[in-house]
């Protein structure tokens, strides 16, 4: 199942002030620390499958300079048998701070892929123990290892014995609700050497569904004495402080709210470092960016860039008067001149609304 395909990202919401209290505002004003890596934001770009290529990547770069983002996982066993390191891998000098999410079960094909990684220059090395998926658990990998925390363990030490820089691990709450083992499995994890803990707050068993529970993931950092990522929710930036609040966490990282949206990481990092809120993006300039996005699409992949350019399409077609209608035609563009077509048609509706508006207002 396809969870990232799932229309489940919200209209984003009328934004409120929002507040952060004076012990949070100190913590967040001080450099995240990662092992021996200092990082000047303390929210992150999820890895997503599918999702974040260096296309994604460079438009969530451009709204937020100092943030971690991640690659698209990588599968161990790919690297070990192929003599070239495959697309998803391929990082542009000037996006960094970068991590290369890598997956398996087996230690050794994990820190040879990790070693790989590194030569290519990831700053990080995360290990996904969380994909819920059931393609990749049913190897080994991804939230089965919830189930297998020795494995997690070996694979944790293996890796961090066989690179320089920090080794993280993106993992759930457990294997469903009456199996949550996150504590002890957490503490495993830190006692065979992450540098870094993300917590996505819900189970194997429930996918993208339901809510995440932010309180397990405060649980969790009272126990750890690494740093500790919220992730679960964050669709705005009321969320990411309410999350803040909650969880006590270090920082958060955004997942499926950035999809239609890479300004998200880059708005809730500017009101942790300035207190302001950035005014969101209108209509039109988030359709100005899918734009952008199937242009870069097309320029990085040729056709198979078409395809995939649908569904970031579709997640962009929210929010306004007609957008509906918008997300059905482009998710059967063939070429980049239907797709711009269709989104400068919808570019003109929104400034035809504009003039209307403004001129029952003069009215």
């Amino acid at each position: 199942m396809n969870y990232l395909l799932q229309d489940l990202t919200p209209d984003r919401p009328t934004p409120v002030k929002p507040r952060l209290s004076p012990s949070l505002k100190q913590k967040l004003s001080i450099p995240l620390k990662i092992g021996d890596l200092t990082l000047n934001s303390r929210v992150f770009q999820s890895p997503l499958s599918g999702v974040t290529d260096l296309v994604f990547r460079r438009l969530v770069r451009r709204y937020a300079p100092d943030s971690m983002l991640y690659t698209e996982m990588v599968s161990a066993t790919e690297i070990h048998h192929l003599s070239q390191l495959p697309q998803v891998m391929e990082i542009d000098p000037q996006e960094q701070p970068i991590s290369i999410q890598l997956f398996d079960c087996r230690p050794d094909f994990m820190a040879e892929a990790a070693q790989k990684a590194v030569a290519e220059g990831a700053k990080t090395i995360d290990i996904n123990m969380g994909c819920p998926v059931n393609k990749i658990t049913k190897k080994g990998g991804g939230s089965s290892l919830l189930r297998q925390p020795k494995v997690a363990q070996a694979i944790v030490e293996t890796v961090v014995n066989a690179v320089q820089v920090p080794v993280t691990v993106k993992t759930r709450l457990g294997w469903d609700e009456n199996e949550i083992s996150i504590l002890e499995f957490a503490q495993g994890l830190q006692d065979a050497g992450a540098a870094m803990l993300t917590l996505h707050g819900r189970t194997r068993s429930q996918g993208y569904t339901g809510t995440a529970n932010w309180d397990w993931i405060r649980r969790v950092k009272e126990v750890l004495s690494i740093p500790v990522i919220a992730n679960g929710d964050i669709f705005s930036l009321e969320d990411a402080i309410n999350c803040l609040e909650i969880t006590g966490a270090d920082g958060v990282m955004c997942s499926r709210g950035t999809l239609g949206y890479p300004a998200l990481v880059g708005e809730i990092d500017h009101f942790l470092k300035t207190g302001n809120v950035l005014t969101s993006m209108s209509p039109e300039q988030s359709l100005e960016c899918a734009k952008e996005h199937l242009r870069q699409l097309w320029e990085y992949k040729g056709q198979r860039g078409i395809y995939q350019s649908r569904k970031h399409l579709a997640w962009y077609c929210k929010g306004f008067a007609g957008a509906s209608t918008l997300r059905d035609q482009v998710s059967q563009i063939s070429t980049v001149t239907e797709g711009i077509e269709l989104l400068d048609r919808a570019i003109a509706d929104q400034q035809v609304n504009k003039v209307e508006k403004r001129e029952k207002v003069s009215v």
